[in-house]
């Protein structure tokens, strides 16, 4: 994902093989979180388990799901499309934040998981402004036929849940697609990685 990870990402898993959408042309993992849920050694703040349950508890709460709330983010900018959203239950109130890239420009935008209201508009960030890995990461996704969108249906179908966060990630010279899924009781991350998604 782009630098500000969402707090699902930090999990240990199990790996499980699954397809994107046709064996033919993409791979994709499911990983499957185990108790207790940790935070890597770069984060300072640890995920304490009270925490992470009050987050899950205001996501199962919201009437907005992710991908309403992707739909209403790029609807703001013809032709935009969503690069990272994260749901944050630690706000006044519980909102997904979205990235959005338009040609040459990143959006940020905090959407109401209550209302699906747009609560945050914040002015459009130069794609020449990011660090270069993140700039590779969004003109590759750009020049991609799937969009993070497709990359949700699949995951939430996959680990049969709904979808928390999802972003991009950039392992091995490849662009995948990174989902957290909250099923049941369970956070699963499910990685697809997208046909000609390799970088330099």
């Amino acid at each position: 994902m782009l630098k500000d990870r969402a707090f699902g990402a930090l999990l240990l898993a199990t790996a499980l093989s699954l397809p994107f959408a046709s064996p033919s042309y993409a791979v994709a993992t499911l990983d499957t979180a185990l108790a207790p849920l940790q935070a890597p050694a770069d984060d300072a703040t640890d995920l304490d388990p009270e925490t992470v349950r009050r987050e899950l508890d205001s996501f199962r709460a919201a009437r907005i799901t992710l991908r309403q709330a992707m739909t209403i983010a790029e609807a703001l900018h013809a032709g935009s499309t969503t690069a990272d959203i994260s749901f944050d239950g630690a706000a006044a109130q519980p909102v997904y934040r979205v990235k959005t890239v338009q040609r040459d420009r990143v959006w940020r935008h905090a959407i109401n998981a209550t209302t699906g209201e747009v609560m945050d508009h914040e002015a459009a960030s130069p794609l020449a402004t990011l660090d270069t890995e993140d700039q590779s990461n969004l003109l590759v996704l750009r020049a991609l036929r799937h969009r993070l969108s497709d990359a949700v249906l699949v995951a939430e179908r996959a680990a049969a849940g709904k979808a928390i966060s999802g972003g991009l990630t950039r392992e091995a010279g490849k662009l995948n697609f990174v989902i957290v899924v909250v099923s049941g009781a369970d956070l699963k991350q499910v990685i697809l990685e997208p046909p000609r998604a390799r970088v330099r």
